[in-house]
């Protein structure tokens, strides 16, 4: 049995720097990873996605080219080189965080499953076969979250794809059927839509990103539907049956009717469910809710005493950058002896589908949901100086104010640079700056931010 200052469970956004840093504070510490380093972003998340998606943007582009007033012949995908590319990212990223655990002194790898067998007592099963008995004064959580596999009849025996599996094709899908409308479905969608699949999105809600307003969700449909991506919503799959390599049939009942769509590939992105089943949870006493997400107080830490969760395993918002602050959080207060809490941050998020949908704050729904007192400015990209002369003139800004102290609510920008413009209304939010103020603001000439000036003009004072 080995006695660590601290042990940190899962090699992720949050649990590689908490350990680096904890181990240049002078603390004996301990990082257990089962699969590989880096996490869900680095290995099948933000970085390997988002790679393959600037190739499918330069395709589409291409093949708008003529707009622009420019001949370009046929665009050739080769798949093999952009999945080569995706490697080569993701090797380099991952490659740099496994250096910098090897560097700090005083921090230990341990390659293996682990488990709770005590309060914070932690058995390891190494991947030579052995075991490891560790222990610790802290224990951080830090397991993240797997892809819900949904209850389908006939699922068991059918292929399926999901958010990790589908990174590893070495081919195109001829028909890409996707079950699920939200950011992972939509970006995979378009994505390969884009590389010549022909794609079929199924939502079970009323519109896609349902938790979004209506009039975001209109626009992203429709954009995307311009792009040949047939999108069913108020659908629910009955059935899913294979019909031998590469053939699925998917049955989809639709209203009172239904409709057997027959593709090449079925890809599941119904959502993610937290890795706390086999952690033995039970043995240390660490509580969780309905869904198996770890319970913690605003300030991370569970029911027992030196044992905190960090990332996607505890809930609420699972981005890679609420990870981060996670590990910021508790670092600083542990360390430094601070408090802060998870009270009242901001939670930024982006989608990136083309355009981007990127999001701050409330939503008008959420707004009139809490019954403030509230202005709406809406303005479509159309009227974008920057979007007009770059042909990128797909979506809208929108943005929700506060009547009576002129502050910024929320903002959904679905735009080329979405999540680059409602990064700066993210700071005005953050600096107390209002929209009257923004409204008059110098901006460079001609940029995507500029036109806040104009949005923020279609507010009646």
């Amino acid at each position: 049995m080995k006695h660590y200052d601290a042990i940190i469970i899962g090699a992720g956004q949050a649990g590689v720097p908490l350990a680096k840093k904890l181990a240049e504070a002078g603390k004996k510490t301990a990082i257990i990873e089962k699969r590989v380093v880096g996490g869900t972003c680095i290995n099948d998340g933000c970085t390997p996605t988002k790679a393959m998606i600037a190739s499918a943007k330069l395709a589409h582009q291409a093949s708008k080219a003529e707009t622009l007033g420019l001949e370009i012949a046929k665009v050739k995908v080769d798949f093999k080189k952009i999945v080569d590319r995706k490697n080569q990212i993701v090797a380099q990223f991952r490659s740099a965080a496994e250096k910098g655990i090897a560097s700090t002194k005083g921090l230990k790898l341990y390659a293996g499953k682990a488990k709770f067998t005590g309060k914070k007592e932690i058995t390891v099963s190494l991947e030579n076969g052995k075991e490891a008995v560790l222990t610790a004064d802290w224990v951080f959580i830090n397991t993240g979250a797997k892809t819900v596999i949904p209850d389908i009849e006939g699922l068991n025996e059918t292929e399926y794809l999901t958010s990790t599996s589908i990174l590893e094709l070495d081919e195109i899908p001829a028909h890409l059927v996707v079950i699920g409308g939200n950011y992972i479905g939509l970006e995979f969608g378009q994505m390969f839509s884009r590389f010549g699949s022909k794609v079929t999105i199924i939502e079970k809600s009323r519109s896609i990103i349902a938790r979004e307003d209506n009039d975001v969700s209109e626009v992203l449909t429709e954009i995307l539907e311009k792009e040949k991506i047939e999108i069913m919503t108020d659908a629910q799959v009955n059935k899913v049956k294979s019909l031998g390599r590469n053939q699925v049939s998917v049955e989809v009942k639709v209203g009172k009717g239904t409709k057997r769509i027959q593709a090449s590939h079925l890809l599941l992105a119904v959502g993610r469910a937290p890795q706390t089943d086999d952690l033995g949870l039970a043995y240390c006493g660490v509580k969780t809710d309905d869904k198996g997400h770890v319970i913690v107080n605003q300030k991370l830490e569970t029911n027992v005493k030196g044992v905190f969760a960090l990332g996607d395993v505890k809930g609420g918002p699972a981005f890679t950058h609420i990870a981060y602050n996670d590990y910021t959080i508790v670092y600083r207060n542990l360390m430094e002896g601070t408090k802060y809490t998870t009270k009242d941050r901001p939670i930024p998020y982006c989608m990136f589908t083309d355009p981007q949908l990127a999001r701050i704050g409330i939503s008008e729904s959420e707004a009139k949901a809490q019954q403030l007192p509230y202005k709406v400015a809406v303005m479509p990209m159309s009227a974008v100086a920057r979007g007009i002369e770059t042909a990128e003139t797909n979506g809208l800004m929108k943005a929700i104010v506060d009547v009576k102290t002129k502050k910024i609510l929320g903002a959904a920008i679905l735009a080329s640079e979405g999540g680059e413009i409602m990064s700066v209304l993210q700071m005005a939010m953050e600096g107390g700056i209002t929209y009257d103020q923004i409204r008059y603001s110098v901006f460079a000439h001609p940029t995507y931010t500029e036109s806040l000036n104009n949005l923020f003009m279609k507010i009646e004072d």
